[in-house]
């Protein structure tokens, strides 16, 4: 106990980190109790995209690389921390507005799904959690942006092959999307500039202001 009481001590801004909580409950919320009628947000030109259940893999590593990201800033770089959360808050959360004010949805899943190995498995075990509703803008894609925008700009993750790396990965997380069919083309194609916009407010409007006080605090010191 006193171990976990002097990390908490040390690390005290892994309390943003209650914001994966508070996240979930809204969007389980809403899933709950926003029922339509629903906006269907796929196009013609989805049907044109296979469906490989190979790349449930791809889909489901979000959660677990976003988490191992979020545990190395609370290790290495608190202030990284902050803004990594406070992108996926300010991400999140406004997707989950804009899905109570517009409820949306896609019907692009399979109408049968056989369950013929481990792959089929687990992408129907995703469709038994996770509904077919509140899709746009892609939430996986957010965090994708948020993920890999950390990566960028996160002093002790800023080698040329740790970037490129992520950024590939967040594109092959990004095609799963589409692939395993929990999203459209148009819930991606929304997400990307609204994580960025995302990016942007954070790191360069906020951040920037942040950056001004620390230095000053630096040199009071």
């Amino acid at each position: 106990m006193q171990v976990v009481k002097a990390f908490i001590k040390e690390h005290p801004h892994m309390w943003w980190g209650l914001f994966l909580p508070a996240y979930l409950a809204a969007f389980f919320t809403i899933e709950k109790y926003v029922t339509g009628p629903y906006w269907a947000t796929q196009l013609p030109v989805d049907s044109l995209i296979p469906f490989c259940p190979y790349f449930i893999v791809f889909y489901m590593s979000w959660s677990p690389l976003l988490a191992v990201l979020g545990i190395y800033l609370i290790l290495k770089d608190a202030e990284g921390f902050r803004r990594y959360i406070w992108m996926l808050a300010l991400s999140f959360f406004s997707a989950t507005v804009f899905c109570i004010l517009v409820p949306n949805c896609q019907e692009l899943r399979p109408a049968d799904l056989e369950v013929a190995d481990i792959f089929t498995w687990a992408v129907q075990l995703t469709y038994d959690l996770d509904t077919n509703t509140n899709v746009f803008p892609s939430v996986h894609v957010l965090g994708v942006v948020a993920a890999v925008s950390s990566v960028w700009e996160t002093p002790g993750l800023r080698r040329t092959w740790w970037r490129w790396a992520a950024a590939a990965y967040g594109l092959v997380i990004i095609a799963a999307t589409l692939l395993v069919k929990q999203h459209a083309l148009l819930d991606v194609a929304a997400a990307i500039p609204w994580g960025l916009l995302s990016y942007f407010i954070v790191y360069h409007v906020i951040g920037r202001r942040r950056d001004t006080l620390l230095d000053l605090r630096l040199q009071r010191e």
